[in-house]
Parts: structure tokens; sequence; C-alpha cells
């Protein structure tokens, strides 16, 4: 039971940073400028180096002939644990840097929970990733003041993509069976715990960007326990390719 929701819990850490890894390099070559390019291909580079972490770990966890390439590309789709928000396309730059914000915020305060996990390895994972996830919340939060307070298109573009990604964003927060036996445990945080420390850090940034946040906002929820957009299919598709269509290669 508690290697399965160990395993479970690893899946849950990996897949919002393998899915949102994918979503950022998508991007390789089409940002705004060559420096914000290469920082987001950064970014997505950092977010699959902590996936090969976790899906390692798991595969350790799993046993038999479970691998990290196996976790990370043979999983169907509702089996992937990611949340809602981070499967979300990139309808502009704006949406982009908002989905990121979104995310940046909370992997940033649960990786700081994560250091003092009981599980060494976990522990491990989350002190070195601390610092890329601070480098990420660096340009993600400074981008959403800078299209926020830039010109009058750059802020209806912020604010609408605020609208829209919003209601994606307390799924982080709503734990499953799987993080609350593991906060019993003392390996994750309590999430409901942090959820009024986001709520205080992104809404300071919100009146920092001059956008608002939707109070009569319906929250969207359901990725986390395998029920998805239409998006993820697509994703997959990309991702998967190569082993699905090569079986068993390596490189």
């Amino acid at each position: 039971m508690e290697q399965k929701a160990l395993y479970d819990y690893l899946l849950l850490l990996g897949d919002n940073s393998a899915i949102l890894g994918q979503r950022l390099g998508e991007l390789c070559g089409h940002g705004p400028e060559l420096e914000t390019d290469i920082a987001l291909t950064n970014v997505s580079l950092d977010l699959f180096g902590q996936v090969r972490n976790y899906f390692q770990y798991a595969a350790k966890v799993a046993g038999e002939d479970a691998t990290e390439d196996s976790i990370a590309m043979l999983r169907l789709e509702h089996e992937y644990k990611n949340s809602l928000l981070v499967e979300q396309p990139n309808r502009d730059f704006a949406y982009v840097i908002c989905r990121q914000f979104l995310f940046d915020t909370y992997h940033q305060l649960l990786l700081n929970e994560l250091v003092n996990s009981k599980n060494d390895q976990i522990a491990a994972i989350a002190k070195k990733s601390i610092k890329e996830v601070d480098y990420h919340y660096d340009i993600s939060s400074t981008w959403m003041q800078r299209l926020g307070d830039g010109t009058e298109e750059s802020n209806k573009r912020l604010q609408d993509a605020l609208d829209f990604l919003w209601r994606y964003s307390m799924e982080l927060f709503k734990p499953t069976d799987t993080e609350i036996i593991m906060a019993e445990m003392g390996v994750g945080p309590d999430l409901e715990t942090l959820r009024p420390v986001y709520l205080e850090r992104v809404k300071d940034i919100f009146l920092k960007s001059n956008v608002i946040a939707k109070e009569d906002a319906i929250f969207q929820y359901g990725g986390k326990t395998g029920t998805h957009t239409e998006y993820l299919g697509y994703i997959l598709a990309e991702f998967q390719y190569m082993q699905r269509a090569y079986p068993n290669m390596q490189w």
C-alpha cells in the first residue's frame, strides 16, 4: 500500500514537470526575443531534469521491468496525473507567461516543503530543484509585471490569459487520496495549508501587473486523477511518438 502510494506520488510530482516541459519545448525558436527564447528553453530542460529524477526513483519503487522511459513514454492518457493547468496550449506569449507564473508560484512553495520530506530521496530531489524553480519564478513573475504594466495591448492579453487560466489554478491545492496519505506520512505537505500563502503571493503580483483574478471563477478539477482536457492527447501523440514507433529503442 505504501509503495503504491509512493509510486503514485512520484507520478504526481513528475507529470506536471513533464507536460509543462513539453509545452515549453514547443516554443523553442519561437520566443519574442532571443534571450527569452533561450530562457524558456532552459526552463523546459530544467523541468525534464527533475522529471528524470522523479521517474528514475519511481522505476526503482515499481520494480520489475519499469524504467524512467517506460514511465514517461508508455502510459495511457488517463494514467497521467498532471494538473489541467500545465496542459493548456501556448495561445500567445501572455498565456505562456501566465500559465508559467501560476505553476511556478505553486512549485516554489511545494519544493520548499519537500526539502523537509521524511523521504530522503524526495528531499534530495527538492533540494536540487529549488534553485532552478526560484529562477523560473523570477522569470515568470518579472514578465507578468512587464506585460501587465506595459502597453494597453499587453495588459489586455495578460488579463485575457488570466481570465482563462485562473480556473485551473486551485486544482494544484486539492489533494488526491495519494497526497493525503503522503502528508500523513510526512513525505509531502498538506496542500490545503499552502493555498492561502499561494493566493497572497499571486495576488500581490496581479496587483503589480494591473490584472485581476475573477472572484466568481468556477474552478476545474480532474487532471490529477486522470481526467484531462482534449489537449493532453495531442501532447502525448508527439511526446511518445518515438517510443511507440520504435518499441524498446535505445540511444
